[in-house]
């Protein structure tokens, strides 16, 4: 049996850095758009739970596929296993504020000032 690859994906998400774990990403077919799909989440018995790995859950419940914009993503890794999802304040931490880098995307076949 083939092994499910895995992939850690970290992007920008209304101030915050997340950072998720899925089964599969891929260019979307939507214009400047990553899909991701098979988001994996912890299933632990425990009784310590961490917050916002549950918020995240709570976001993404229901949720098969969610694009994200491709401005938005810092990076994409496939890794070993996986870890807890989480999120990564950005605001007021001290260590300077993060933002993406504004950039506007042409569709091919589309030059600047042709109609």
């Amino acid at each position: 049996m083939e092994k499910k690859r895995i992939y850690r994906i970290n992007f920008y998400n209304q101030g915050n850095v997340y950072e998720l774990y899925a089964h599969h990403v891929a260019q979307s077919n939507m214009y400047a758009f990553v899909e991701i799909e098979d988001i994996i989440f912890d299933k632990r018995t425990e009784l310590l739970v961490d917050p916002t790995e549950e918020k995240l859950k709570n976001e993404f419940m229901g949720v098969t596929r969610t694009y994200i914009p491709m401005q938005s993503i810092i990076r994409i890794d496939e890794v070993e296993k996986h870890g807890s999802n989480k999120i990564i304040p950005t605001k007021g931490t001290g260590e300077g504020k993060i933002a993406p880098f504004p950039f506007t995307m042409t569709p091919p076949g589309n030059k600047p000032g042709k109609s």
